[in-house]
């Protein structure tokens, strides 16, 4: 591991706990930890050690929280590890395009998505409230492998920023799931995106296995106690942190796209 100062692993070790939390609630706590890591580790460390070890430290606190909303909410986990299964897929192939593609095209794009979302969410209250009555019919699951799974797969592989606030939302629209229960399948099928980039940053050797091992215990706690705080306090509060992170987002890629 290399040389950080105390008070920088310190500083890490908070930001894995508040990334946690936002994650388990509403999806985007790698807007927190990533970039927390590119500034912590020392200026000489390659990018993809900091990819590699957000990933080993998300991982444990994304499967965290999808156990304890697995305990309390009502979970389809057959259908959200179907789901998972295709976004696996579709973020390999994105992977594989993003090498001879230019992101600086399609942040501007997702940002205005991003914008229409949160105009979607501030005007239709209802929106995610509650559940809809009935099971899950073929369609509308076929829906949800395909747009959810491969689709936002696919945008993981390619670009990555705010994927869980992605599946949180087309759960949310697809399968007409409260709130809650979508963020309780997406972090499911977090945990089947989150391994298989594990397993090839792994393979790659760009982990720093000791220092994530630390983070990861506080991602874990903090995605627990996001889950919990979800669970109790409602579909009301998680749509609150979802238009704030769906704003952060924006901020974030316009950040990179005209300033940085």
């Amino acid at each position: 591991m290399p040389d950080i100062p105390m008070t920088t692993v310190a500083l890490l070790c908070t930001a894995s706990l508040a990334a946690g939390w936002i994650d388990a609630v509403v999806g985007g706590g790698g807007l927190l930890l990533l970039p927390a890591l590119l500034l912590g580790l020392p200026s000489s460390t390659p990018a993809a050690w900091a990819l590699g070890t957000n990933k080993a430290t998300a991982i444990v606190g994304t499967t965290g929280a999808a156990v304890t909303y697995a305990r309390k909410a009502s979970v389809d986990v057959g259908t959200a590890v179907r789901i998972g299964l295709a976004a696996l897929a579709g973020s390999s192939a994105g992977a594989f395009f993003a090498a001879g593609m230019s992101t600086d095209v399609l942040k501007p794009v997702i940002m205005v998505v991003l914008l229409g979302v949160a105009a979607f969410v501030i005007l239709r209250p209802a929106f995610g409230r509650a559940s809809a009555a009935g099971p899950v019919t073929r369609r509308q699951r076929l829906a949800a492998i395909g747009l959810a799974g491969l689709g936002i797969g696919f945008y993981d592989g390619l670009i990555g920023p705010g994927t869980g606030t992605f599946l949180v939302l087309a759960l949310t629209a697809l399968l007409r799931l409260d709130l809650v229960t979508a963020s309780a399948t997406a972090k499911i099928v977090n945990c089947c995106t989150n391994a298989g980039a594990l397993a090839m940053f792994a393979w790659q050797g760009t982990v720093l296995w000791e220092l994530a091992a630390l983070l990861a215990a506080f991602n874990l706690a903090g995605g627990t106690l996001g889950a919990r705080t979800a669970l109790k306090q409602g579909s009301g509060f998680v749509r609150v942190v979802l238009l704030t992170v769906v704003f952060a987002l924006v901020a974030n890629l316009a950040y990179e796209q005209w300033i940085a």
